[in-house]
C-alpha cells in the first residue's frame, strides 16, 4: 500500500483506494483517501 501525509490528521497514513495519476507536467503521483477522516490525500512520485 502507498503511504501519504494527511493534512487534517497531521500524520502519515496508509492510502485507501490508491490510484496512479499523471500530473500536468508528466510526473507520476498517487491519489487516494484517508482511512481515518475520509479526506483526499495526494503523494507526488510513484
Amino acid at each position: 500500500m502507498a503511504e501519504a501525509y494527511c493534512v487534517k490528521d497531521k500524520a502519515k497514513v496508509e492510502m485507501k483506494n490508491p490510484t496512479k495519476v499523471t500530473m500536468k507536467n508528466g510526473k507520476p503521483a498517487m491519489k487516494g483517501t484517508c482511512p481515518k477522516c475520509g479526506g483526499n490525500i495526494f503523494r507526488i512520485g510513484g
